[in-house]
């Protein structure tokens, strides 16, 4: 039936017209931003996925800086206390020397004891690296317990489980166990830095309480600290105990250094595996959600196609009422 009033192969023509645009509008797009999932609209389980997953890539690259600084950190402690083990050393090698010396030579090797002490501090506090010296502290104030180092924590990871909770790894740096000097006033031995602790003569352990040596009169509860032991007027029993107690803590300035390299390693190897963890992340938020160009540029060409033809079929079936004039004329 022909009819002037409802064109039935116009309509068709046009709603196929019509879906071939809304395709063509949607493969522009993901040409133009290059997603194949930009909207919600497009698809919700997608975006919702992967809008999560680059929140949580944004978070782990805060932890990789928080990461970068950290190691910057310990670097600079490890960096100290080497030169301080440097140091402690050679007033070693000074108090070798003293043993059996002269007393006018024990005033001269004291000079340079004394030298080496002051360049042993310098070096502690030296080691700072953003506001933060784990060397030379203050345990004053600021802390659990006066005297006492709270762990310094260097955040490593941010973690989210199954149920969506998230989390925050860190790497514990034990302050209280590397300090060299600190400035709490009413510490004792055993909560002083390694290098201003009170140890007793005999064993080199740490004391409680101090016991003041006496220069020449040699005392089975004499104590010594590295920091100011001396061995101007001292005697060569004196002395020996002194080795004693700079060997203990070079023991301690050795653990100490060997931790803080372990805790160096750990966190240049934390942070690789945090760059590697945000670029699986994106390469997984890429599957889902890019789009494939290739794929795209192909369809696209389809699509302007079928336009075409689209159209002209339109205008093939809005001219087919022009023949029913023809019914018409005489």
């Amino acid at each position: 039936m022909s009819s002037i009033m409802t064109n039935t192969s116009a309509l068709t023509a046009l709603q196929s017209l019509n879906a071939t645009n809304k395709s063509l509008e949607a493969t522009q797009s993901r040409i133009s931003t290059g997603y194949r999932v930009a909207d919600a609209s497009d698809n919700a389980a997608y975006w919702s996925i992967a809008t999560t997953m680059r929140s949580d890539n944004q978070a782990l690259s805060t932890v990789s800086d928080a990461l970068g600084l950290g190691a910057s950190k310990v670097d600079t402690a490890y960096t100290g206390m080497n030169k301080a083990i440097d140091t402690v050393n050679a007033i070693k090698v000074k108090l070798v020397a003293a043993n059996g010396a002269s007393a006018a030579d024990k005033e001269k090797i004291d000079i340079e004891i004394k030298a080496l002490q002051g360049q042993m501090k310098s070096y502690a506090d030296s080691a700072t690296f953003s506001g933060a010296n784990w060397l030379s502290v203050d345990t004053t104030t600021g802390h659990t317990a006066a005297g006492t180092f709270d762990d310094v924590k260097i955040v490593s990871s941010f973690n989210r489980n199954a149920a969506g909770t998230v989390s925050l790894g860190t790497i514990d740096i034990k302050v209280q166990d590397i300090k060299l000097y600190d400035a709490f006033a009413t510490a004792t031995g055993l909560n002083d830095g390694i290098l201003d602790a009170t140890r007793l003569g005999t064993t080199g352990a740490r004391q409680a309480a101090a016991s003041a040596a006496v220069a020449g009169t040699d005392a089975a509860t004499d104590t010594y600290t590295v920091s100011t032991l001396s061995v101007k007027g001292f005697s060569d029993a004196q002395i020996t105990k002194q080795l004693g107690v700079v060997e203990a803590a070079l023991k301690e300035m050795t653990t100490a250094a060997t931790n803080l390299g372990a805790s160096k390693t750990r966190i240049d190897g934390q942070k690789t595996f945090t760059s590697s963890l945000m670029d699986s992340i994106d390469r997984g938020v890429g599957q889902l959600v890019d789009a494939d160009m290739n794929k795209e540029s192909t369809r696209l060409q389809a699509l302007q196609v079928q336009q075409q033809l689209g159209i002209q079929a339109l205008s093939i079936a809005n001219s087919s009422t022009q023949t029913i004039l023809s019914l018409f004329r005489g």
